[in-house]
């Protein structure tokens, strides 16, 4: 199994089983949810709000650690750390992105049902039509940091074509500063209260016939940020090891030899 894939199939179990026990129910957990889920949501999301509130001055961590390694060698003990880091980060971001390169065969296989449906047998289904929405956003939301990881993204090389390492490592450090965490730190923001306004109502399609799950694609663009945000420490650490004079952890070439 590639990356992410545990990931997708212990989710598809999840949703089988609710599926299941709300058939076996009579609707009992659909109708939990709907009377329920709001109120959690929100519980949750202040919950989230608050350890986010707490916890954002360890994004200047990286920063700190760079700028100490310039005058004096770093501890075993942060190098450590800065390694933990980005392992840690990079599973997460890996996973979630490994799990989202599905829906790329999931567009291509809906898509051709749509055409064969429309063009052969006169017929169109809005869920299918609307399944192609969320699968495209998804698709690009939440593997965007996956790509950003394996260096996947189109970037200006003005400053870094000839560059050294460590030249290289000082452009990562200070873009990921300067552009990184507050463009993903505005995305964070202004989609706060647009998420929670969705979940206070369980945003469905507007068509009688459409998907029942916009406010769970509309989370995806918080989360989005918020994994930006993630794979943002990891490159920020590995310019830190590089500052150190350490090796910092190999990257995948390309989405295909990450398996992400």
């Amino acid at each position: 199994m590639r990356q992410g894939d545990g990931l997708l199939l212990t989710l598809l179990v999840l949703t089988a089983g609710l599926v299941i026990a709300d058939g076996m129910t009579g609707g009992a957990v659909a109708s939990w949810a709907q009377a329920n889920v709001p109120g959690l949501a929100q519980q949750t999301g202040a919950v989230l709000g608050w350890i986010g509130a707490k916890a954002w001055p360890v994004l200047f961590l990286p920063l700190v650690l760079a700028l100490v390694s310039k005058v004096q060698t770093l501890p075993g003990r942060s190098i450590r750390s800065v390694l933990w880091s980005i392992k840690l980060t990079e599973s997460i971001t890996g996973s979630i992105g490994g799990a989202a390169r599905w829906f790329a065969l999931g567009l291509v296989i809906a898509t051709a049902i749509i055409v064969v449906q429309r063009y052969v047998f006169g017929y169109a289904s809005t869920k299918l039509q609307e399944s192609v929405i969320y699968m495209h956003a998804l698709l690009f939301l939440l593997a965007a940091a996956s790509t950003l990881m394996a260096d996947g993204h189109v970037r200006v090389d003005i400053f870094i074509a000839k560059a050294s390492a460590r030249g290289r490592a000082w452009v990562d450090l200070f873009g990921t500063y300067l552009a990184l965490f507050p463009m993903s730190a505005l995305i964070l923001w202004a989609s706060t209260g647009y998420m929670n306004s969705t979940w206070r109502i369980l945003e469905r399609s507007r068509e009688s016939d459409g998907l029942p799950f916009v406010f769970l694609l509309k989370t995806a663009i918080p989360l989005f940020a918020i994994l930006m945000i993630l794979q943002g420490i990891a490159i920020a650490g590995r310019a830190v090891l590089t500052l150190a004079g350490e090796e910092p952890p190999a990257r995948p070439k390309n989405l295909g030899e990450g398996e992400v």
